[in-house]
């Protein structure tokens, strides 16, 4: 009896060891201030800084990797041992993936280009116009769902961006946040009404294991608790929802 009882702890150590020491791979999009690549082709951001204390705390290797959109929640749904940042957790994406979070909880607001017009809409009256957004995003179905008519769908987020600037579409969703970083560096862009505000965290392949899940999220509850994710978001200028 002594003998089965080591030969499992030795198993489940083996287990341990063999998820501890096998790469999580992290998939984002280019998406200032919460991820993006600085002149020297660093990662940073506010997404980016919290996937990386967090995996200091858990001990285990990782990497993280930007793409267009439409390609990081893929891999994250399609691969063992990756997960996609910063995702919203919807109803339709729930029991696709493993989550961890909260990383932000985002204000979603609908964008426009300065001097359209078209910033004092309301939901109804927005409906009507033709509005803009990127592959795989949540927006995609909570346009649709929110019943807005003419959806352009692009590949990523900066071709939506550069749509909505040369009026090729006349509005588009985006975090608050970012908006206020892109409207610092002088995009001419107007804010909206407010489209919906939801926790974006971590989405896991269902394959990762339980465990590391499990490690993941309490250490974002300690870097959450001690106050670090607030420094953190600061530090970007990344502000909560009002």
């Amino acid at each position: 009896m002594i003998h089965i009882v080591v030969l499992l702890l030795v198993g489940l150590m083996s287990s341990s060891r063999a998820f501890a020491q096998e790469t999580l791979t992290f998939t984002t999009e280019a998406y200032p201030p919460f991820s993006y690549r600085d002149d020297t082709g660093t990662n940073r951001g506010a997404g980016v800084d919290q996937v990386t204390t967090i995996m200091a705390d858990v001990d285990s290797p990782f990497r993280i990797e930007i793409m267009p959109w439409a390609r990081a929640i893929a891999l994250a749904e399609t691969q063992p041992m990756h997960c996609v940042f910063a995702a919203a957790r919807t109803p339709e994406r729930e029991k696709r993936f493993k989550w961890v979070l909260p990383l932000f909880v985002d204000r979603a607001i609908l964008v426009t280009r300065q001097g359209s017009g078209l910033a004092s809409l309301d939901i109804e009256a927005a409906k009507g116009r033709l509005v803009g957004t990127h592959r795989a995003d949540y927006t995609e179905v909570l346009l649709k769902e929110m019943g807005f008519s003419s959806v352009d769908v692009s590949a990523d987020f900066g071709t939506t961006v550069r749509k909505l600037v040369e009026g090729r579409i006349e509005l588009m969703p985006m975090s608050e946040s970012v908006f206020l970083e892109m409207l610092a560096q002088g995009t001419p862009l107007e804010q909206g009404v407010t489209l919906s505000t939801q926790p974006l965290g971590f989405a896991c392949n269902l394959g990762v294991p339980d465990a590391l899940i499990t490690q993941m999220q309490a250490a974002l509850d300690a870097l959450i608790s001690t106050g670090g994710q607030d420094r953190i978001l600061a530090s970007y200028g990344v502000a909560r929802p009002r």
